[in-house]
């Protein structure tokens, strides 16, 4: 093999595990690698305007895809920007390895010019972070990194003084192997001994599905029908069990809605399958509770358990199905379908009263309207905050569409940087981003790269003026909302001057045509719908004592209005609940 620098290596490696694009901001100890990049036909650079949107963007790509993705910052202030993008693709198990250029490498501990340490301050949001001080250290820090990212589903940041990447790197080593495919996990024998009894001694069995469930779809469907369960499931659970699904009973959570709730709290044993579902209020304290995850530290961190079984939710249920008795009776089942079939009636109409004529004009509306238009296989990605609660109300999953959103983290303005990272994988592809307008506003620089490169990104802009959410949080918590509001601002003019489609919103009748508009562009469009600010206001009667928190209040009291499509799934299954 020729002679090749540390950067030219490194490019080297990370095209070799499946990398066909690096997402970053160029600059002076970067600059090695960039022009690597720029010299290796299987890379690509990204150029983005904020560093946060290439680490976003790179953890979107690494989710649809299961793959390493990358992005990059030059020293200090340019790799610290990485930081909660990084941290969002960390919490949602997104394998990232990022580049955090450094100082020359004879200046590090003198408090040099942008001097900071990378390998410390990226610990918390990765699996691996390690600084290379010298070339003989490459690849093994490179393909260590590789290996933590993709075996860990997470971040690896491999910090790189700018000297040291032009250097020569030792010859030979280069070719390590570098596992890419992730093994399948089934418990012991004795686990799923103990397992199946515990379902068969249950009259009632609830499931409650995760992210975890991810391609277990059939086997979750068989495993409901034999023991005649309910299945509920948390938001990151949505896209991958809601479809074809004759069971479902909803969500719980604070977007929750249906009978989920009520199914996991009047079971006999609970089964949360593949979920971190973070809300304790939620889950029952009185119910057997019986968790499955391959992540085996999060067995148990949530809710006390009866039982902990450490395994892939597929190869589980794979094994599982066929040892359990079958239950007799669909009683409990059909009881809580017609249980969602009720709670959903009784919230639909907040999105069909009056819609043709109130203005400003309903985001429920919007997001059904856009749940109507999408295709079926696009990509959503979805801000943080009300549009959170568009996305788990409106938006019907088919199993060919995605939804991504930063669930885990939280974190403002997410949507536009994720649908750069998921357009870029498949430009054929629809790809819409649900905005807030506070949230597109933050980034909205990176509009720009939408521009630069012709991704054909769809963005719809909820625009409300204000934080929609922090004004709940704090109406629930009995404060006024302060320092949410925002001016007017017309955002189609602002993307029509960037050089894209911009199409502004004021009436509901609209609406329609105008995401027709956006979609049939060939490139860069932005629908800017002005809404209502007050869709979710507080009901003015509700007492101190029942404020007793977002996570109860706030869901299943100011949370309730309109659920979509989803009344229509609701009212098919319930068609098949055998009558006496």
């Amino acid at each position: 093999m020729p002679k090749q620098t540390v950067a030219e290596q490194y490019v080297d490696l990370l095209a070799r595990a499946g990398v066909s694009r690096m997402y970053g901001v160029v600059g002076d100890s970067l600059n090695p690698v960039v022009d690597a990049v720029r010299r290796h036909d299987a890379l690509e650079w990204v150029q983005v305007r904020h560093e946060e949107v290439a680490a976003f963007a790179a953890g979107a790509e690494a989710q649809l895809t299961g793959r390493l993705a990358a992005c990059a910052g030059s020293c200090g202030p340019g790799n610290l920007h990485l930081i909660n993008g990084l941290f969002d693709a960390h919490r949602s198990m997104a394998p990232v390895l990022a580049l955090a250029a450094q100082i020359p490498s004879g200046e590090i501990g003198t408090g040099y010019f942008q001097e900071t340490h990378p390998d410390r301050l990226f610990e918390e949001c990765s699996h691996y972070s390690e600084l290379i001080s010298s070339p003989r250290q490459m690849p093994r820090v490179v393909q260590t990194a590789i290996q933590h990212a993709v075996g860990r589903r997470g971040v690896s940041v491999v910090a790189l003084p700018g000297d040291i990447a032009a250097e020569d790197s030792p010859v030979g080593g280069a070719e390590l192997a570098i596992p890419l495919d992730r093994p399948a996990v089934r418990p012991a024998d004795q686990e799923l001994t103990r397992l199946t009894e515990l379902v068969d001694a249950a009259e009632t069995v609830t499931v409650f599905c995760g992210r975890g469930v991810a391609g277990a779809h059939a086997e979750v469907m068989a495993f409901a029908e034999k023991i005649k369960a309910p299945v509920g499931h948390a938001l990151r659970g949505k896209e991958h069990i809601q479809y074809d699904n004759p069971y479902d009973v909803g969500m719980s959570g604070l977007l929750g809605y249906g009978a989920a709730y009520e199914a996991m709290h009047e079971c006999d044993l609970l089964l949360l399958l593949g979920t971190d579902f973070p809300y304790t209020d939620f889950l029952p304290r009185n119910v057997r509770t019986v968790q499955i995850d391959v992540q085996p530290e999060r067995l148990g961190r949530r809710t006390q358990l009866d039982f902990a079984v450490w395994g892939d939710v597929r190869e589980t249920l794979r094994c599982l199905i066929p040892a359990v008795q079958e239950k007799p009776s669909r009683r409990f089942l059909d009881r809580m379908l017609n249980r969602h079939v009720h709670a959903l009636e009784g919230a639909v109409g907040a999105y069909t009263r009056n819609v043709d004529k109130h203005t400003p004009i309903h985001p429920e509306y919007v997001a059904a309207v856009l749940d109507e238009e999408a295709a079926d296989d696009a990509v959503f990605t979805v801000d943080t905050g009300m549009c959170c609660v568009w996305a788990a109300r409106y938006l019907t999953p088919n199993g060919r569409r995605r939804i991504l959103g930063s669930f885990v983290h939280g974190s403002m303005a997410n949507a536009l940087p994720q649908a750069i990272g998921a357009q870029f994988l498949d430009r054929t592809r629809q790809v819409v981003s649900l905005s807030g307008d506070g949230g597109f506003s933050m980034l909205m620089g990176d509009f720009l790269t939408l521009v630069q490169y012709g991704l054909p990104v769809k963005v719809v802009v909820f625009n409300n003026s204000s934080l929609g959410m922090v004004d709940l949080e704090m109406m629930v918590d009995g404060l006024p909302p302060y320092g949410t509001g925002y001016p007017h601002t017309d955002f189609a003019a602002i993307a029509t001057a960037a050089g894209a489609r911009g199409i502004r919103v004021e009436k509901p009748t609209e609406v329609r045509d105008a995401l027709r508009a956006a979609f049939a562009h060939d490139g860069p469009a932005l629908v800017d719908v002005v809404t209502d600010p007050n869709a979710l206001a507080i009901p003015p009667k509700i007492t101190s004592e029942q404020l007793t928190g977002f996570a109860l209040s706030a869901s299943r009291t100011v949370l309730t209005g309109g659920v979509g499509r989803m009344i229509q799934l609701a009212r098919a299954n319930i068609r098949n609940v055998p009558r006496p």
